[in-house]
């Protein structure tokens, strides 16, 4: 493997990070905003009131993200695996 296989693959894996947690964090940070504008109309300043929904959000968004999860780290595995057999 020479340098610009390893800068590929550092590309690639990072490319694959931004896949895998893209789309929780753009759910959480939509909730975040709207919890924010909520609690700045109504004055209400429950610390609480800002985890929860997230937390609710992002198990959801992971659930329904699961299937494209896999199938990038299976490809991504894959790749791995084909530059390791051909050296």
């Amino acid at each position: 493997m020479n340098a610009a296989d390893a800068m590929e693959l550092a590309r690639a894996g990072l490319l694959l990070t931004l896949t895998i947690a893209g789309p929780m964090l753009v759910a959480s940070l939509i909730v975040g905003v709207a919890i924010g504008l909520f609690q700045a109309l109504t004055q209400i300043q429950e610390m609480t009131l800002t985890f929860v929904p997230k937390l609710l959000v992002m198990g959801l968004v992971l659930l329904l993200c699961l299937p494209m999860i896999g199938q990038a780290l299976s490809g991504f595995m894959g790749r791995i695996s084909d530059m390791i057999v051909s050296g």
